[in-house]
């Protein structure tokens, strides 16, 4: 299942990547024949490859993330090696964001090449099991190549957004047009499976789901009691959706509801199924 996620994840960047190219090798055709088609299917080419190597340093420059280097935080990163070992990807690099609103996310290719990347209030409003089970579903997405996908539609749906700012005084009107086409463009790329997934694969890395279960609930209190500010766009990014599911806002939810999430993970667990 995790093999079929991860390959139907690269199929979707290449159906993507051929039609970008069809499209403008149609326009170019249609404009100056094969000359100018020759051109911009290069030019396609050329951006497909800068987003697969660079996607990810955009993202962590976007969110203003740096390293953390191991004496910082020794406890996080042998969680973190412990937990890479156990999904059999390697160990991703680990950054952070100083900010005091919780949240996580991860970025890179697949399971060779990831980074997870926690706050500041992240780490301060955690308990240990808690963040385990935050950083587990991080790498979970990392071994399903969900990062790859993830981050490329970020960074194309957030550029697509920031270009209604040329607008100037037509920047709403612009928005109006270019916003649901980035929020379209997220929805193909991702569904809420993906998050579901990487739920079941950190219940299985941390041998309970109770520990991301719990996180869960805690990251929406914390997202109802403080506004997040950040391009809305960047939604399939985090842990939970950490914006209020209005305006723009809402066109680019991708994220299950808290509460079906908490229940598929406490159902993991007959014994607490049991009990209740």
């Amino acid at each position: 299942m995790r093999r079929s996620a991860g390959v139907w994840n690269v199929l979707k960047l290449w159906l993507l990547l051929l039609a970008f190219c069809a499209a403008l090798g149609a326009i170019g055709w249609v404009l100056d024949g094969y000359r100018l088609l020759s051109i911009l299917v290069f030019c396609a080419l050329l951006l497909a490859v800068g987003l697969y190597w660079y996607a990810d340093r955009i993202v962590l420059g976007m969110v203003g993330a740096r390293e953390l280097v191991t004496g910082e935080h020794p406890l996080l990163h042998s969680v973190i090696e412990r937990l890479a070992t156990a999904a059999g990807v390697s160990k991703p690099k680990l950054y952070v964001i100083p900010d005091g609103f919780p949240r996580a996310l991860s970025a890179g290719r697949g399971p060779g090449s990831s980074t997870v990347v926690v706050s500041t209030g992240l780490l301060q409003a955690l308990p240990p099991e808690e963040l385990e089970g935050v950083v587990a579903h991080e790498i979970a997405h990392a071994r399903r190549r969900d990062v790859l996908v993830q981050v490329t539609a970020v960074v194309i749906a957030v550029s697509l957004v920031e270009a209604s700012r040329v607008g100037g005084w037509l920047q709403r009107t612009l928005l109006f047009v270019l916003g649901p086409v980035a929020a379209a463009f997220v929805h193909v790329l991702l569904s809420e499976q993906r998050e579901l997934g990487a739920d079941e694969g950190a219940a299985e890395l941390c041998g309970t789901p109770h520990g991301l279960a719990d996180a869960l609930l805690r990251l929406e209190q914390a997202s109802e009691l403080v506004e997040f500010r950040a391009s809305p766009a960047s939604e399939p990014l985090y842990t939970i959706n950490p914006f209020e599911e209005e305006g723009i806002a809402a066109l680019f939810s991708t994220h299950p509801p808290v509460a079906e999430r908490v229940g598929r993970l406490r159902a993991l667990d007959p014994e607490w199924a049991t009990n209740e």
